[in-house]
């Protein structure tokens, strides 16, 4: 009776010490790109920040910050009318990315990185291929 005790006191005491632990683990997970390395980075599912607010002319720089193989592809319809088309793997629109993704195009690997200037005003709405289903999207939002 008395090592069922102790057992339950020390997984309790375990437990309690690793609960900071993933704490400061989620807080690294919400902003994973500090400094100029990159600006939005990826978890397994989702991008960090999921929004993200520039100036025109700036280069958002994203980072495979997870073990997963993602995608940042913009959503045809959901880009400003004068804007250019963005995607990992350079494809020129959104069908052509989902078409290359069936090879693995426009895969970021771990601790990889896309990049896109934004010439032209106006909210972007972007997704991972791969993760689409599990709702990971993003938009960066441009303003003059």
């Amino acid at each position: 009776m008395h090592r069922r005790v102790y057992l339950a006191a020390v997984g309790t005491a375990a437990s309690a010490g690793l609960a900071g632990c993933s704490s400061a683990l989620s807080v690294l997970e919400d902003d994973p790109c500090s400094g100029d390395e990159c600006h939005i980075g990826m978890n397994r599912t989702e991008f960090l920040p999921e929004s993200y607010e520039v100036a025109v002319g700036d280069t958002v720089i994203w980072k495979n910050t997870s073990e997963a193989d993602h995608t940042v592809t913009a959503y045809d319809g959901l880009i400003p009318d004068e804007a250019e088309y963005f995607a990992s793997g350079g494809y020129e629109s959104q069908e052509a990315a989902y078409d290359a993704w069936e090879d693995r195009g426009g895969r970021l690997g771990s601790r990889q990185t896309f990049e896109h200037t934004f010439e032209v005003p106006g909210t972007y709405e972007y997704f991972c291929i791969p993760h689409e289903g599990a709702e990971m999207v993003g938009e960066i939002v441009v303003t003059e």
